[in-house]
Protein backbone atom coordinates (compact mmCIF):
# COMPACT_ATOMS: atom_id res chain seq x y z
CA UNK A 1 0.00 0.00 0.00
CA UNK A 2 1.74 3.21 -1.06
CA UNK A 3 0.80 5.36 2.32
CA UNK A 4 1.92 2.61 4.34
CA UNK A 5 5.27 2.40 2.27
CA UNK A 6 5.92 5.75 1.96
CA UNK A 7 5.41 6.25 5.82
CA UNK A 8 8.30 3.39 6.41
CA UNK A 9 10.44 5.34 4.50
CA UNK A 10 9.95 8.31 6.14
CA UNK A 11 10.48 6.90 9.62
CA UNK A 12 13.62 4.71 8.12
CA UNK A 13 15.03 8.02 6.98
CA UNK A 14 14.50 9.66 10.63
CA UNK A 15 15.98 7.27 12.64
CA UNK A 16 19.33 5.74 11.02
CA UNK A 17 20.81 3.39 13.30
CA UNK A 18 18.10 1.86 15.12
CA UNK A 19 17.85 -1.17 13.54
CA UNK A 20 15.32 -2.63 16.34
CA UNK A 21 13.36 0.14 16.39
CA UNK A 22 12.52 0.08 12.26
CA UNK A 23 11.98 -3.73 12.84
CA UNK A 24 8.84 -3.14 15.24
CA UNK A 25 7.41 -0.04 13.14
CA UNK A 26 7.44 -2.32 9.83
CA UNK A 27 6.16 -4.94 11.46
CA UNK A 28 2.92 -3.22 12.83
CA UNK A 29 2.56 -1.13 10.19
CA UNK A 30 2.40 -3.88 7.30
CA UNK A 31 0.19 -5.37 9.16
CA UNK A 32 -2.22 -2.48 9.55
CA UNK A 33 -2.98 -2.11 6.00
CA UNK A 34 -6.57 -3.65 5.93
CA UNK A 35 -7.65 -1.67 8.53
CA UNK A 36 -6.33 1.73 6.95
CA UNK A 37 -7.85 0.42 3.16
CA UNK A 38 -11.16 0.11 5.69
CA UNK A 39 -11.06 3.24 7.12
CA UNK A 40 -9.32 6.38 5.15
CA UNK A 41 -9.99 8.54 8.48
CA UNK A 42 -6.90 7.25 9.62
CA UNK A 43 -5.01 7.95 6.50
CA UNK A 44 -7.02 11.40 6.22
CA UNK A 45 -5.39 12.36 9.94
CA UNK A 46 -1.70 11.61 8.85
CA UNK A 47 -2.41 8.51 12.03
CA UNK A 48 0.85 6.48 11.06
CA UNK A 49 3.60 9.56 11.36
CA UNK A 50 2.10 10.62 14.36
CA UNK A 51 1.74 7.23 16.07
CA UNK A 52 5.38 6.35 14.98
CA UNK A 53 7.29 9.32 16.61
CA UNK A 54 7.73 9.35 20.38
CA UNK A 55 5.53 12.33 21.96
CA UNK A 56 8.60 12.97 24.41
CA UNK A 57 12.48 11.48 24.28
CA UNK A 58 14.49 12.34 27.74
CA UNK A 59 18.10 11.24 27.41
CA UNK A 60 20.71 12.79 30.33
CA UNK A 61 24.01 12.11 32.12
CA UNK A 62 24.34 9.50 35.29
CA UNK A 63 26.96 9.99 37.04
CA UNK A 64 27.66 7.50 40.49
CA UNK A 65 30.56 6.40 42.68
CA UNK A 66 31.68 2.98 42.99
CA UNK A 67 33.09 1.18 45.80
CA UNK A 68 36.57 2.30 45.18
CA UNK A 69 35.44 5.68 45.18
CA UNK A 70 36.11 5.82 41.65
CA UNK A 71 33.35 8.16 39.73
CA UNK A 72 31.64 6.83 36.54
CA UNK A 73 28.94 8.11 34.34
CA UNK A 74 26.25 6.09 32.45
CA UNK A 75 23.38 7.64 30.35
CA UNK A 76 20.14 6.97 31.39
CA UNK A 77 17.03 7.13 28.92
CA UNK A 78 13.18 7.87 29.09
CA UNK A 79 11.01 7.23 26.04
CA UNK A 80 7.25 8.47 26.91
CA UNK A 81 5.83 7.03 23.46
CA UNK A 82 2.05 8.36 23.22
CA UNK A 83 -0.40 9.10 25.60
CA UNK A 84 -3.82 9.29 23.79
CA UNK A 85 -5.55 6.15 26.23
CA UNK A 86 -3.62 6.84 29.70
CA UNK A 87 -0.53 7.85 31.68
CA UNK A 88 2.73 6.62 29.98
CA UNK A 89 3.11 3.05 31.59
CA UNK A 90 6.41 0.55 31.03
CA UNK A 91 9.72 -0.59 32.57
CA UNK A 92 13.19 0.47 32.84
CA UNK A 93 15.88 -1.73 31.47
CA UNK A 94 19.24 -1.59 33.27
CA UNK A 95 21.86 -3.19 30.58
CA UNK A 96 24.98 -2.60 28.52
CA UNK A 97 23.04 -3.14 25.49
CA UNK A 98 20.38 -0.32 26.00
CA UNK A 99 20.56 2.17 23.68
CA UNK A 100 18.00 4.66 22.29
CA UNK A 101 17.20 2.51 19.55
CA UNK A 102 16.41 -0.59 21.43
CA UNK A 103 13.76 1.67 23.97
CA UNK A 104 12.10 3.32 21.47
CA UNK A 105 11.84 -0.18 19.97
CA UNK A 106 10.22 -1.37 23.55
CA UNK A 107 8.13 1.96 23.81
CA UNK A 108 6.49 1.52 20.82
CA UNK A 109 5.60 -1.67 21.12
CA UNK A 110 4.08 -1.27 24.23
CA UNK A 111 1.68 1.24 23.12
CA UNK A 112 -0.23 -1.53 21.51
CA UNK A 113 0.27 -3.86 24.04
CA UNK A 114 -1.32 -1.39 26.68
CA UNK A 115 -3.87 -0.87 24.66
CA UNK A 116 -4.66 -4.72 24.34
CA UNK A 117 -4.99 -4.86 27.98
CA UNK A 118 -8.03 -2.40 28.20
CA UNK A 119 -6.44 -0.64 30.70
CA UNK A 120 -6.41 2.98 30.55
CA UNK A 121 -2.23 3.18 29.93
CA UNK A 122 0.04 4.56 27.44
CA UNK A 123 3.47 3.72 26.27
CA UNK A 124 6.67 4.61 27.53
CA UNK A 125 9.93 2.72 27.91
CA UNK A 126 13.34 3.89 30.01
CA UNK A 127 16.52 2.57 30.85
CA UNK A 128 20.57 2.41 31.12
CA UNK A 129 23.34 0.87 29.38
CA UNK A 130 24.33 0.50 33.55
CA UNK A 131 24.50 -3.36 34.23
CA UNK A 132 23.89 -4.15 37.90
CA UNK A 133 25.59 -7.75 37.26
CA UNK A 134 28.92 -7.79 39.49
CA UNK A 135 27.96 -4.65 41.40
CA UNK A 136 27.13 -3.72 44.92
CA UNK A 137 24.25 -3.35 46.54
CA UNK A 138 25.46 -0.31 47.52
CA UNK A 139 27.16 0.53 44.06
CA UNK A 140 23.42 -0.22 42.76
CA UNK A 141 21.94 2.18 45.19
CA UNK A 142 23.80 4.88 44.27
CA UNK A 143 23.28 4.16 40.53
CA UNK A 144 19.61 4.24 41.25
CA UNK A 145 19.84 7.61 43.12
CA UNK A 146 21.33 9.29 40.89
CA UNK A 147 19.46 7.70 38.05
CA UNK A 148 16.29 8.94 39.86
CA UNK A 149 17.44 12.23 40.71
CA UNK A 150 16.89 13.39 37.04
CA UNK A 151 13.96 10.84 36.20
CA UNK A 152 11.43 12.02 39.12
CA UNK A 153 10.66 15.25 37.38
CA UNK A 154 9.26 13.81 34.19
CA UNK A 155 7.30 11.33 36.09
CA UNK A 156 3.97 10.65 38.39
CA UNK A 157 0.95 8.32 39.05
CA UNK A 158 -0.69 10.03 36.38
CA UNK A 159 1.73 11.05 34.13
CA UNK A 160 3.97 8.16 33.68
CA UNK A 161 4.50 5.35 35.60
CA UNK A 162 7.62 3.30 35.15
CA UNK A 163 7.99 -0.37 36.53
CA UNK A 164 10.69 -3.58 36.08
CA UNK A 165 11.96 -5.00 33.04
CA UNK A 166 15.93 -6.78 32.03
CA UNK A 167 18.13 -5.97 35.24
CA UNK A 168 15.66 -4.02 37.16
CA UNK A 169 13.58 -5.92 40.17
CA UNK A 170 12.48 -5.52 43.39
CA UNK A 171 16.04 -4.29 44.52
CA UNK A 172 16.33 -1.74 42.04
CA UNK A 173 12.49 -0.52 42.16
CA UNK A 174 12.90 -0.14 45.87
CA UNK A 175 16.24 2.09 45.53
CA UNK A 176 14.27 4.26 42.86
CA UNK A 177 11.12 4.59 44.78
CA UNK A 178 12.96 5.55 48.09
CA UNK A 179 14.51 8.38 45.85
CA UNK A 180 11.32 9.45 44.54
CA UNK A 181 9.78 9.75 47.70
CA UNK A 182 12.55 11.71 49.24
CA UNK A 183 12.86 13.93 46.41
CA UNK A 184 9.18 14.61 46.04
CA UNK A 185 8.20 14.08 49.92
CA UNK A 186 5.63 12.28 48.99
CA UNK A 187 4.20 8.65 48.71
CA UNK A 188 2.41 7.57 45.76
CA UNK A 189 1.84 5.24 43.20
CA UNK A 190 4.86 6.55 40.60
CA UNK A 191 6.29 3.15 40.29
CA UNK A 192 4.75 -0.70 39.49
CA UNK A 193 6.41 -3.86 40.75
CA UNK A 194 7.10 -2.14 44.53
CA UNK A 195 7.46 -4.28 47.70
CA UNK A 196 4.39 -6.18 49.29
CA UNK A 197 5.27 -4.54 52.49
CA UNK A 198 4.88 -0.52 50.40
CA UNK A 199 1.96 -0.52 47.84
CA UNK A 200 2.97 -3.48 45.98
CA UNK A 201 0.64 -6.60 43.86
CA UNK A 202 0.29 -9.56 44.51
CA UNK A 203 1.04 -11.77 41.43
CA UNK A 204 2.88 -8.96 39.90
CA UNK A 205 6.10 -10.99 40.07
CA UNK A 206 5.06 -13.82 38.19
CA UNK A 207 2.53 -11.86 35.69
CA UNK A 208 4.32 -12.09 32.36
CA UNK A 209 5.37 -15.82 32.65
CA UNK A 210 1.90 -16.32 33.87
CA UNK A 211 0.07 -14.01 31.29
CA UNK A 212 2.48 -15.58 28.26
CA UNK A 213 1.26 -19.20 29.70
CA UNK A 214 -2.39 -18.63 30.15
CA UNK A 215 -2.03 -17.37 26.14
CA UNK A 216 -0.82 -20.10 25.10
CA UNK A 217 -3.54 -22.17 26.72
CA UNK A 218 -5.92 -20.25 25.03
CA UNK A 219 -4.10 -20.69 22.22
CA UNK A 220 -4.54 -24.31 22.12
CA UNK A 221 -8.20 -24.00 23.46
CA UNK A 222 -9.07 -22.91 19.64
CA UNK A 223 -7.80 -26.75 18.73
CA UNK A 224 -9.45 -28.07 21.80
CA UNK A 225 -5.69 -29.08 23.18
CA UNK A 226 -4.34 -27.90 26.37
CA UNK A 227 -0.72 -27.91 27.98
CA UNK A 228 -1.35 -31.22 29.33
CA UNK A 229 1.56 -32.77 28.92
CA UNK A 230 3.38 -31.03 26.78
CA UNK A 231 6.99 -30.71 26.65
CA UNK A 232 8.13 -27.19 26.70
CA UNK A 233 11.11 -25.52 25.79
CA UNK A 234 11.71 -21.90 27.77
CA UNK A 235 14.70 -19.47 26.95
CA UNK A 236 16.02 -17.44 29.37
CA UNK A 237 16.27 -18.01 33.57
CA UNK A 238 15.05 -14.01 34.78
CA UNK A 239 11.32 -13.56 36.09
CA UNK A 240 9.93 -14.66 32.77
CA UNK A 241 10.88 -18.21 32.17
CA UNK A 242 11.03 -18.78 35.89
CA UNK A 243 7.52 -18.39 36.59
CA UNK A 244 6.41 -19.19 32.67
CA UNK A 245 7.97 -22.98 34.71
CA UNK A 246 5.90 -22.05 37.29
CA UNK A 247 2.21 -22.23 35.42
CA UNK A 248 3.10 -24.60 33.25
CA UNK A 249 4.34 -27.36 35.56
CA UNK A 250 0.42 -26.11 37.09
CA UNK A 251 -1.27 -27.05 33.79
CA UNK A 252 0.66 -30.01 33.25
CA UNK A 253 3.03 -29.38 30.91
CA UNK A 254 6.78 -30.34 31.61
CA UNK A 255 9.94 -27.67 30.92
CA UNK A 256 13.34 -29.20 29.78
CA UNK A 257 15.40 -26.13 29.02
CA UNK A 258 16.44 -22.80 30.44
CA UNK A 259 19.28 -20.28 29.29
CA UNK A 260 21.06 -16.93 29.90
CA UNK A 261 23.79 -15.34 28.02
CA UNK A 262 26.07 -18.16 28.40
CA UNK A 263 24.33 -20.78 27.07
CA UNK A 264 21.65 -23.34 27.75
CA UNK A 265 20.82 -26.48 30.12
CA UNK A 266 18.30 -29.21 28.94
CA UNK A 267 17.38 -31.32 31.61
CA UNK A 268 15.36 -34.25 29.73
CA UNK A 269 13.34 -35.22 33.47
CA UNK A 270 11.96 -31.79 33.40
CA UNK A 271 12.04 -28.77 36.10
CA UNK A 272 10.28 -29.29 38.97
CA UNK A 273 9.31 -27.41 41.63
CA UNK A 274 12.49 -28.44 43.66
CA UNK A 275 14.31 -27.20 40.58
CA UNK A 276 12.58 -23.98 40.25
CA UNK A 277 13.33 -22.86 43.55
CA UNK A 278 16.98 -23.67 42.98
CA UNK A 279 17.24 -21.56 39.81
CA UNK A 280 15.11 -18.86 42.05
CA UNK A 281 17.88 -18.86 44.49
CA UNK A 282 20.46 -18.97 42.02
CA UNK A 283 19.36 -16.33 39.99
CA UNK A 284 17.73 -13.73 42.03
CA UNK A 285 20.01 -14.08 45.34
CA UNK A 286 23.25 -15.73 44.36
CA UNK A 287 23.04 -13.75 40.62
CA UNK A 288 25.06 -16.71 38.94
CA UNK A 289 25.20 -18.47 35.89
CA UNK A 290 22.82 -20.93 34.95
CA UNK A 291 25.42 -23.32 33.94
CA UNK A 292 25.52 -23.98 38.04
CA UNK A 293 22.31 -26.09 37.43
CA UNK A 294 23.78 -28.81 35.38
CA UNK A 295 27.05 -29.12 38.21
CA UNK A 296 23.76 -29.57 40.36
CA UNK A 297 21.64 -31.80 38.89
CA UNK A 298 23.91 -34.56 36.70
CA UNK A 299 21.20 -35.84 34.38
CA UNK A 300 21.20 -31.89 32.78
CA UNK A 301 23.50 -30.91 30.25
CA UNK A 302 24.84 -27.32 29.63
CA UNK A 303 24.87 -26.57 26.16
CA UNK A 304 27.89 -23.64 25.41
CA UNK A 305 27.34 -20.55 23.57
CA UNK A 306 23.90 -22.07 22.38
CA UNK A 307 20.73 -20.92 22.35
CA UNK A 308 17.58 -24.02 23.38
CA UNK A 309 15.57 -23.95 19.84
CA UNK A 310 17.19 -27.20 18.56
CA UNK A 311 15.28 -29.88 21.51
CA UNK A 312 12.44 -30.98 20.22
CA UNK A 313 9.40 -30.20 22.04
CA UNK A 314 5.17 -28.89 21.37
CA UNK A 315 5.52 -25.48 22.87
CA UNK A 316 8.40 -22.79 22.96
CA UNK A 317 8.33 -19.53 25.74
CA UNK A 318 11.12 -17.61 24.04
CA UNK A 319 11.53 -15.18 27.32
CA UNK A 320 15.21 -13.70 27.14
CA UNK A 321 15.32 -11.06 24.51
CA UNK A 322 14.48 -9.77 21.57
CA UNK A 323 15.84 -11.65 18.24
CA UNK A 324 16.83 -14.66 19.70
CA UNK A 325 14.55 -17.03 17.37
CA UNK A 326 15.93 -16.83 13.87
CA UNK A 327 14.34 -18.30 11.13
CA UNK A 328 16.79 -21.51 11.06
CA UNK A 329 15.68 -21.84 14.46
CA UNK A 330 11.83 -21.23 13.41
CA UNK A 331 12.51 -23.94 10.73
CA UNK A 332 14.06 -26.30 13.34
CA UNK A 333 11.56 -25.76 16.23
CA UNK A 334 8.68 -26.85 13.65
CA UNK A 335 10.68 -30.01 12.34
CA UNK A 336 11.11 -31.19 15.74
CA UNK A 337 7.53 -30.86 16.55
CA UNK A 338 6.91 -27.35 17.73
CA UNK A 339 3.46 -26.03 16.93
CA UNK A 340 2.88 -23.34 19.84
CA UNK A 341 4.92 -19.95 20.40
CA UNK A 342 4.26 -18.03 23.04
CA UNK A 343 6.57 -14.97 23.17
CA UNK A 344 7.10 -13.93 26.84
CA UNK A 345 10.04 -11.74 25.61
CA UNK A 346 9.63 -8.46 23.40
CA UNK A 347 9.83 -9.29 19.46
CA UNK A 348 11.96 -12.54 20.44
CA UNK A 349 11.31 -13.95 16.69
CA UNK A 350 12.83 -12.13 14.04
CA UNK A 351 10.73 -11.50 10.76
CA UNK A 352 11.87 -13.89 8.76
CA UNK A 353 10.49 -16.41 11.81
CA UNK A 354 7.28 -14.98 12.46
CA UNK A 355 6.38 -15.23 8.76
CA UNK A 356 7.87 -18.81 8.92
CA UNK A 357 5.68 -19.40 11.51
CA UNK A 358 2.48 -17.94 10.33
CA UNK A 359 3.14 -19.74 7.09
CA UNK A 360 2.84 -22.98 8.62
CA UNK A 361 0.37 -22.04 10.46
CA UNK A 362 1.19 -22.97 13.55
CA UNK A 363 -0.17 -21.40 17.01
CA UNK A 364 2.07 -18.16 17.73
CA UNK A 365 1.31 -15.49 19.83
CA UNK A 366 3.23 -11.93 19.70
CA UNK A 367 4.89 -10.58 22.44
CA UNK A 368 2.60 -7.75 22.83
CA UNK A 369 -0.30 -9.92 23.09
CA UNK A 370 1.00 -13.19 24.76
CA UNK A 371 3.35 -11.21 27.48
CA UNK A 372 0.92 -8.31 28.76
CA UNK A 373 0.22 -9.55 31.37
CA UNK A 374 2.95 -8.02 33.12
CA UNK A 375 1.93 -4.57 32.39
CA UNK A 376 -1.50 -5.55 32.62
CA UNK A 377 -1.23 -6.14 36.59
CA UNK A 378 1.07 -3.49 36.81
CA UNK A 379 -2.02 -1.55 36.05
CA UNK A 380 -3.76 -3.27 38.56
CA UNK A 381 -0.76 -2.46 41.44
CA UNK A 382 -1.80 0.96 39.95
CA UNK A 383 -5.58 0.79 40.75
CA UNK A 384 -5.02 -0.76 44.10
CA UNK A 385 -2.48 1.74 44.81
CA UNK A 386 -5.44 4.86 43.92
CA UNK A 387 -7.56 3.14 46.00
CA UNK A 388 -5.14 2.76 48.85
CA UNK A 389 -6.03 -1.19 48.75
CA UNK A 390 -4.30 -4.34 48.30
CA UNK A 391 -6.03 -7.41 46.28
CA UNK A 392 -6.01 -10.99 47.50
CA UNK A 393 -3.83 -13.18 45.46
CA UNK A 394 -6.46 -14.90 43.76
CA UNK A 395 -8.43 -11.75 43.15
CA UNK A 396 -5.19 -10.70 41.24
CA UNK A 397 -4.68 -13.53 39.09
CA UNK A 398 -8.39 -14.07 38.38
CA UNK A 399 -8.22 -10.35 37.20
CA UNK A 400 -5.00 -11.58 35.02
CA UNK A 401 -6.85 -14.85 33.54
CA UNK A 402 -9.45 -12.78 32.43
CA UNK A 403 -7.49 -9.88 30.68
CA UNK A 404 -5.22 -12.59 28.60
CA UNK A 405 -8.38 -14.11 27.82
CA UNK A 406 -9.79 -11.10 26.81
CA UNK A 407 -6.44 -9.93 24.37
CA UNK A 408 -6.42 -13.47 22.80
CA UNK A 409 -10.73 -13.19 21.73
CA UNK A 410 -10.10 -9.66 20.56
CA UNK A 411 -7.08 -10.53 18.77
CA UNK A 412 -9.09 -13.71 17.35
CA UNK A 413 -11.65 -12.09 16.39
CA UNK A 414 -10.06 -9.13 14.91
CA UNK A 415 -7.93 -11.08 13.01
CA UNK A 416 -11.29 -12.86 11.62
CA UNK A 417 -13.16 -9.50 10.84
CA UNK A 418 -10.00 -8.48 8.24
CA UNK A 419 -10.20 -11.79 6.24
CA UNK A 420 -7.37 -13.06 8.65
CA UNK A 421 -8.38 -15.81 10.47
CA UNK A 422 -5.91 -17.40 13.38
CA UNK A 423 -3.61 -14.62 12.57
CA UNK A 424 -2.54 -12.71 15.92
CA UNK A 425 -0.31 -10.70 14.40
CA UNK A 426 -2.56 -8.91 12.20
CA UNK A 427 -5.43 -9.18 15.11
CA UNK A 428 -3.26 -7.88 18.28
CA UNK A 429 -1.90 -5.51 16.17
CA UNK A 430 -5.39 -3.96 14.68
CA UNK A 431 -6.94 -4.33 17.66
CA UNK A 432 -4.35 -2.36 19.80
CA UNK A 433 -4.15 0.07 16.78
CA UNK A 434 -7.41 0.84 16.50
CA UNK A 435 -8.03 2.28 19.95
CA UNK A 436 -4.94 4.36 20.31
CA UNK A 437 -5.70 5.90 16.54
CA UNK A 438 -9.53 7.23 17.46
CA UNK A 439 -8.44 8.35 21.25
CA UNK A 440 -5.65 10.70 18.73
CA UNK A 441 -8.13 11.67 16.79
CA UNK A 442 -10.59 12.49 19.19
CA UNK A 443 -8.20 14.44 20.92
CA UNK A 444 -7.46 16.99 17.86
CA UNK A 445 -3.77 17.98 16.74
CA UNK A 446 -1.54 16.87 19.76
Amino acid sequence: MPYVSEVLAQVAARNPGEPEFLQAVKEVLESLEPVIVRHPKYQKYNILERISEPERVLMFRVPWMDDKGAIQVNRGFRIEFNSSIGPYKGGLRFHPTVNLGILKFLAFEQVFKNSLTSLAMGGGKGGSDFDPKGKSDNEVMRFCQSFMTELFRHIGPATDVPAGDIGVGGREIGFLFGQYKRLRNEFTGVLTGKGLNWGGSLIRPEATGYGATYFAQEMLATRNDSLEGKTCLVSGSGNVAQYTIEKVNELGGRVVTLSDSNGTIYDPDGIDAEKLAFIMELKNVRRERIREYAARYKKAQYKDGVRPWDIPAQCAFPSATQNEITAEDASTLVKNGCFVVSEGANMPSEPEAVQFFIDKKILYGPGKAANAGGVAVSGLEMAQNSQFMSWSREAVDNHLRDIMQRIHSNACATAAEYGHAGNYVIGANIAGFVKVADAMIDQGLV
